[in-house]
């Protein structure tokens, strides 16, 4: 079922009788939609207010998500919308911060199409309070720009309708059933020939938003004319998958530590997800046709990141070759992302001391499972930035691309690449 059920709390509604805006309507808030998340706790139709808290259930990753309409607005007031994240818990019932679950800047819309940040608003311990003047009769609020996945099924439809060398397919279904849209450009007929495999992915946690519109930025400017995207296309295939998670993210939950464990922590010998176990195969069999160059995983990170960085190979996983490889692909794209989200110069890894499952995060899978030609990264995109919307994500998406053709200018297979 689409969506998060909202919980109303009744008496709040049977006592407010005084509408102060003339020809406004009753405030009334759902849920009811792909990607939805709300429980409300409160509508004050007198100040025009709303009060909710995600409804995420943590069995299904960490409820920080949150997604929902306002109906009933007189064009042109200001609507007030606060969260309460004070009583988050993951699956385990330990709290969880409210940081994650609370930006600056909300994402608001007036169409569900077109998504613009609030004004900054006010935080007081566990909430965060906006006020939006909107022009419209209903508008939705979320906790970023969302994207669904009948955004991601209309992005590789349109792509492969505009594009004679773009083909859309499914990656596979997921365990309730659902479509994994997915896409390749490649310029050659021939999948079988000697040319590069790029393998690009975002939202292997539900929450992460930002990630499928980085995905969006980096493949739209890949199908583009830019001239370094038409270079790139002459000799590498691309793979995109806009959304890894998307039971989670159609159904409003987090995914972020699900039980028994998250798509990122699902790289294993005996892989849950149907889109990892997927995903594993073919780039096992690119790998194995010495055509795999690089692999891209796209998350959002914790709250206080305010420039997007890479967590990069631990030492446990580190060689000579893969060291150079990864510094030259990181230097190519810090000479490519500078405005308005500077790539940072910390670069983390994911090690033992990052998580017990280290073995089973993707690039790190990638790092051990395959030629030592192969760069294995994680991009983390902030997402508690006043650019952290839909444009500047999709100006790191493109930057990304950018930066990507200016690394395989040499092929990394051969013997002129770093060694």
């Amino acid at each position: 079922m689409l969506g998060r059920r909202v919980v109303l709390i009744g008496f709040i509604l049977s006592v407010i009788v005084a509408v102060p805006h003339a020809g406004a309507g009753e405030l009334t808030v759902s849920s009811a939609f792909e990607g939805g998340s709300a429980e409300v706790l409160e509508i004050d139709q007198t100040t025009r207010s709303i009060k909710i808290r995600p409804a995420g259930d943590p069995q299904f990753g960490w409820p920080c998500w949150w997604y929902f309409q306002v109906t009933g607005i007189q064009p042109g007031e200001a609507i007030t919308v606060t969260v309460d994240a004070s009583q988050m818990k993951q699956a385990n019932g330990q709290k969880l911060s409210s940081n994650w679950a609370l930006p600056e800047r909300a994402a608001f819309s007036v169409d569900q199409k077109h998504w613009r940040q609030t004004p900054a608003g006010v935080k007081d311990p566990g909430t965060f309070q906006w006020t939006v003047k909107v022009d419209a009769a209903q508008a939705w609020f979320a906790w970023g720009p969302p994207f669904v996945p009948a955004d991601a099924k209309q992005l590789v439809d349109r792509l492969s309708r505009e594009h004679a060398n773009v083909t859309a397919f499914e990656l596979c279904k997921t365990r309730a059933g659902r479509a994994v849209p997915a896409l390749v450009v490649s310029e050659s007929g021939d999948k079988n020939d000697s040319r590069m495999v790029i393998w690009v992915q975002a939202r292997q946690h539900a929450w992460e938003s930002g990630g499928s519109w980085v995905g969006r930025g980096f493949i739209e400017w890949a199908v583009s004319e830019d001239p370094q995207a038409m270079a790139l296309r002459k000799k590498a295939d691309i793979y995109f998958v806009p959304i890894m998670d998307v039971d989670n993210v159609a159904t409003g939950n987090g995914g972020k530590n699900q039980v028994p464990h998250d798509h990122n922590r699902d790289w294993s010998e005996t892989p849950r997800w149907n889109s990892v176990k997927t995903a594993m195969r073919s780039i096992k069999e690119f790998d194995e046709q010495k055509r795999l160059v690089l692999f891209v995983d796209l998350h959002n990170p914790g709250s206080n990141s305010k420039r997007p960085f890479f967590y990069v190979t631990p030492p446990e996983l580190a060689t000579k070759k893969r060291k150079q490889l990864q510094g030259a692909f990181i230097a190519a794209c810090r000479h490519e992302m500078k405005v308005p989200l500077e790539l940072d110069q910390n670069t983390p890894s994911t090690g033992p001391k990052y998580d017990q499952r280290w073995k089973e995060i993707s690039s790190n899978w990638v790092r051990s499972a395959t030629r030592e030609h192969v760069v294995g990264i994680t991009l983390e995109t902030c997402w508690n930035t006043r650019y952290s919307n839909p444009a500047g994500y999709m100006t790191v998406g493109r930057q990304l691309g950018l930066g990507i053709a200016r690394y395989l200018k040499t092929d990394p297979r051969s013997s002129s690449a770093p060694d």
